[in-house]
């Protein structure tokens, strides 16, 4: 195994402060203005400039090249899948793709990053003035996207795990070279939960167009928030501090709210906040200074040499727009209105792609999508979430539940007897006939046979059978019930209602 080991680089400074509980009513009396920086990686086989692989779990250092090592000599090539991702992430944010746009380096020094610059965009970008919509109807809130420009990604420092990490710190290169887009958003948003919205309906969106997996324990999706207080009212934006690196939905949320309780009390001291770059800490749960603000000028951009400006002509954009999978939030609202769906059950079925495909091809098998949904969001995923499986790897077919459905919809299945057989479907993988039959499942269709029933259950509940006849008609529920019971869920509700009341006069 290849190492490169290094002296540990500590943090130039450390503030020791801790926000304490800042009373509700101050907090009320400020604004906090947060916008996210959103660091996605592209879903592509190789690198952005090479063709060495990208894979999560490699021995350290084997994948690598002179191009993402940045050895003297060698010349990167633009990855074109890479740009086609990146311009796919650009439409689904409903930005404008420039037809012009350039690559520049991006130049400071740190361990894993071997060419001592960071191929990245600055003035040119590949897309600008976007947005992405949080909620739906009047509730809906829009956060604007500032721009979605391309980099690659640094490699990794590994500051312990080793015997030695109390000394040194390690780098693994693999990851240099990873092809990322960021999409910068405007400071629109107005408290830590609305940041959690839009990072979870980021996500959401790059998964379901096949543009990144997002996995986060991967690397695949990190967030750095530049967030702000203001008195509420006040025009103008408080000091900005930048908060680094967060992987995960919680911490970012979880960083917010104690950075913006740190900030109003600085305010309320009298004191200034002072513009900077803070890591999260997740044993402590505050923010800890890392370094002053950078500024553009700091990183000393000028245009990649060794990469011509990227041309995005009309029929290349044209290609790339049709290619362009439907996307989460206009599926809710298909489904909302195909449908008939409520907006609760049209989020749950439009979760992940692979589920709203599911629910699609269930919905056409049984023809009516109502009461598919209902099938497919408690039934069939309470079955999957507790044998820990997903919706791709279901035991029962979309279109076996389909059918299923179907036939309880033409009478010759009850509801109760299919909540016994769809279990039974999910164990074997048959369809519901072939369990019907399999069981002996089929609902009673056979009058003399439901007549039978219905006198055992009238003998039986006399009692019951005199209120009935004394004018508590609510008491027929309890009979029919019984008559489900004693037919083991196979005789019709209908018909063994209509039969009781027969019986009954």
């Amino acid at each position: 195994m290849t190492t490169i080991s290094l002296l540990r680089i500590t943090a130039p400074y450390n503030r020791n402060m801790c926000a304490s509980a800042v009373a509700e009513s101050i907090l009320t009396k400020y604004e906090p203005v947060i916008g996210l920086e959103a660091h996605v990686q592209l879903g592509t086989k190789t690198k952005i400039f090479c063709s060495c692989p990208v894979e999560f779990g490699a021995p350290p250092n084997t994948n690598v090249c002179p191009v993402c090592l940045g050895l003297p000599g060698a010349l990167p090539v633009l990855s074109r899948q890479a740009v086609e991702l990146a311009m796919e992430a650009a439409l689904a944010l409903k930005c404008r793709i420039n037809e012009l746009s350039r690559l520049a380096r991006k130049n400071y020094f740190y361990p894993d990053l071997p060419k001592g610059y960071q191929i990245s965009q600055y003035d040119q970008p590949l897309a600008e003035h976007g947005q992405l919509n949080l909620g739906v109807g009047e509730e809906r809130k829009r956060i604007g996207v500032t721009r979605v420009h391309m980099e690659d990604d640094a490699g990794k420092s590994i500051h312990d795990g080793f015997a030695d990490s109390d000394r040194y710190s390690y780098v693994d290169l693999n990851r240099s070279g990873t092809p990322l887009i960021e999409i910068v958003s405007d400071p629109d948003m107005r408290s830590p939960d609305e940041a959690y919205a839009y990072v979870t309906e980021l996500k959401q969106m790059m998964q379901y167009t096949g543009i990144s997996d997002c996995d986060m324990e991967k690397g695949q999706l990190r967030c750095d928030a530049n967030v702000s207080v203001r008195l509420r009212g006040a025009p103008e934006f408080g000091t900005k501090v930048e908060v680094k690196n967060l992987n995960s939905f919680r911490f970012l949320k979880l960083a917010l709210e104690y950075e913006i309780e740190r900030q109003v009390e600085i305010l309320e001291s009298g004191g200034k906040v002072r513009q900077e770059t803070r890591l999260y800490n997740v044993s402590t749960g505050q923010t800890i200074g890392m370094r002053s603000k950078e500024r553009a000028q700091d990183y000393r951009y000028f245009p990649e040499p060794d990469l011509v400006p990227l041309h995005v002509s009309e029929h290349w954009l044209r290609e790339v727009t049709a290619k362009l999978a439907e996307l989460p939030s206009d599926r809710r609202e298909r489904f909302a209105a195909e449908y008939g769906l409520r907006e609760y059950d049209a989020q749950v079925l439009a979760l992940t792609r692979e589920l709203g495909d599911y629910f699609e091809a269930a919905a056409k098998a049984s023809g009516d999508g109502r009461a598919t949904a209902n099938w497919v969001s408690g039934d069939l995923l309470g079955l999957l979430n507790a044998s820990g499986r997903g919706i791709a790897h279901s035991p029962v077919r979309a279109e076996d539940l389909g059918e299923l459905v179907a036939l309880i919809g033409k009478g010759e299945l009850s509801g109760k007897l299919a909540k016994e057989i769809l279990p039974k479907m999910f164990e074997t993988g048959e369809s519901a006939p072939a369990v019907m039959d399999r069981e002996g499942l089929r609902q009673i269709s056979d009058s003399g046979a439901l007549d039978k029933i219905v006198d055992e259950v009238i003998a039986a509940n006399p009692k019951q059978v005199e209120q009935y006849r004394g004018g508590k008609t609510a008491v027929l529920g309890f009979l029919v019930g019984q008559v489900m019971k004693a037919s083991r869920g196979q005789a019709n509700p209908g018909a063994a209602n209509e039969a009781l009341k027969k019986r009954l006069g």
